[in-house]
């Protein structure tokens, strides 16, 4: 029996649903209802996956209800379905197309596996409304400074009720993490690097699920921290990161800059990279890079930070 794969491409509101090899597509709303017609179509035709692109949030609760329903689901950067779709002489872009391309990448990755995704849904959210409360802080902390000094009062007492707010999304954070055993063991692990702490380590289980079950080549390509070549015929264009989960990057960036200090791996590293002439931000994304290949080991392995990644002991520092 032919294996079956389908594809999706996902909006804010939308799914548009494609099977590899058949003419007709599936337009749904991208809301409960339109995610349990998916599971159906998935089901009743035994899919041997279901592939989407990763958008950076959108196909999270899709990406959610498809892995509880037991349907093989892998997310792939956005890139590589481009590239793909270039490849095979597609170069326009429709939903419909897009879906179609998708699901004909499905068939044709041979490395493709299923990449099933725990229920951190909401910690994620949680994640989220953080991030928004330090982007809020940080704009009336700026309005603060040039302020007329009759609304200094105002502005101060918003960032006390900022502030206090953020230390109960702190909390609640904290809690939910601790409630899921999957997710607390994925903490306790990520935080015990030197220059990984609670916030970056909260933001890589919540939005970074896949860490753990992808190669280190995958799970970089996923995050958009793998330089990709820009070559043509005898002209050799700068290497490049671009696609992948953005704010899973932002959480990276931070951990990594702490850990140029901080942690002996990553800092001798970073050394080597600026004596060997790097610009100082190339020599930090690839310390993201190799920051990120360590703790996908460790959570594929269940292992701490030892000496195996670590020469010296933890400074105690972190972000």
């Amino acid at each position: 029996m032919e294996k079956v794969y389908i594809g999706i491409d996902i909006s804010k509101d939308s799914l548009d649903v494609a099977i590899h090899g058949v003419k007709n597509l599936m337009h749904t709303s991208n809301d409960p209802t339109g995610i349990q017609k998916v599971i159906r179509l998935a089901h009743k035709r035994d899919a041997a996956m279901v592939c989407f692109e990763a958008t950076g949030g959108f196909e999270m609760p899709l990406y959610m209800a498809l892995s509880e329903a037991g349907v093989n689901v892998a997310p792939v950067n956005p890139r590589q379905i481009r590239d793909f779709a270039r490849s095979m002489g597609k170069l326009a872009k429709t939903d419909t197309i897009d879906a179609r391309v998708i699901a004909h990448f499905a068939s044709a990755a041979t490395e493709l596996k299923s990449r099933p995704i725990a229920k951190t849904q909401e910690i994620k959210d949680v994640v989220t409304r953080r991030t928004q409360l330090i982007e809020m802080i940080t704009m009336e902390s700026n309005r603060l400074r040039r302020c007329h000094p009759q609304l200094k009062a105002g502005i101060e007492a918003h960032l006390a009720w900022l502030e206090q707010q953020l230390d109960e999304i702190d909390s609640e954070l904290r809690n939910l993490i601790d409630k899921d055993p999957a997710c607390r063991e994925k903490d306790s692990l990520l935080q015990s690097t030197p220059g990984v702490g609670p916030t970056t380590a909260a933001a890589l289980v919540a939005q970074l699920p896949e860490l753990g079950t992808l190669n280190r080549r995958q799970i970089a390509a996923l995050v958009g921290v793998a330089p990709l070549n820009r070559d043509s015929g005898l002209s050799r264009g700068k290497r490049m990161v671009w696609g992948g989960r953005a704010r899973v990057r932002a959480a990276l960036y931070m951990a990594a800059l702490v850990s140029t200090r901080f942690n002996p791996v990553i800092r001798n590293y970073y050394e080597r990279l600026l004596t060997a002439g790097k610009a100082k931000k190339v020599a930090l994304t690839a310390c993201m890079h190799k920051l990120l290949t360590i703790l996908n080991a460790m959570l594929k392995h269940h292992t701490t930070w030892s000496n195996s990644y670590s020469p010296t002991p933890s400074a105690g520092h972190c972000f």
